[in-house]
């Protein structure tokens, strides 16, 4: 990353856009405290992120930051249920079950409520990791190529889930794509290039 000033307004959903090797990823792990920076600072709502311990930004991301990935990243001892609840558990929230179970339904998996992550698709997997980043009550979802390993009709119906999900909890969404489709949807579109930001405006979808 070289010289890079980027603000995100709460509730904006933003797309971080470049090729391969730009330094998008690079990007999110810096936004989210999952790297820090040789030298710049870094805000996450009103906290300097890079001001903290890793167990302070570990706390904090577990606060405030909800993650969906390309690999899905579920527990694969746990069963789709076990994996929403897990947020709501750490955080000790007495109804972490129900909520689980009423975003599982949510995202049309209400009858997959019992099944581990490798006895779902691949769509079905990603669909427990969203409703799972939404568990958490994030403020900020992070979104790393969310639909990466998935066939194109399938990626659709996850961003359209995604959007929908995020509009309904109000959530900050910052999303990493190549897809200028996929961008297209977001307010912003934050353009990557050898580390440097290229471009950063509005988009027309």
């Amino acid at each position: 990353m070289k010289g890079i000033s980027l603000e995100i307004k709460r509730s904006e959903t933003v797309a971080i856009v470049g090729a391969s090797g730009s330094g998008k990823t690079t990007l999110l792990s810096l936004l989210a405290g999952l790297d820090t920076p040789s030298r710049g600072q870094i805000f996450l709502g009103e906290r300097e992120i890079t001001a903290l311990t890793e167990e302070q930004r570990a706390a904090l991301r577990g606060e405030m930051v909800g993650f969906v990935f390309q690999t899905f990243q579920l527990l694969g001892s746990l069963t789709a249920i076990e994996n929403v609840m897990l947020p709501g558990e750490l955080k000790k929230q007495a109804d972490a079950e129900s909520h689980a179970r009423e975003l599982l339904e949510r995202v049309g998996l209400g009858h997959r409520l019992s099944h581990y992550p490798r006895q779902l698709s691949g769509g079905e997997q990603q669909r427990v990791a969203i409703a799972r980043a939404f568990a958490s009550s994030a403020e900020i979802l992070f979104a790393d190529e969310p639909t990466g390993n998935l066939d194109s009709a399938t990626g659709a119906t996850i961003i359209d889930l995604l959007f929908e999900l995020n509009r309904e909890f109000g959530t900050t969404l910052v999303l990493v794509t190549h897809d200028e489709r996929l961008a297209a949807r977001c307010d912003r579109a934050v353009h990557i290039a050898s580390g440097s930001l290229v471009a950063n405006g509005a988009t027309e979808e």
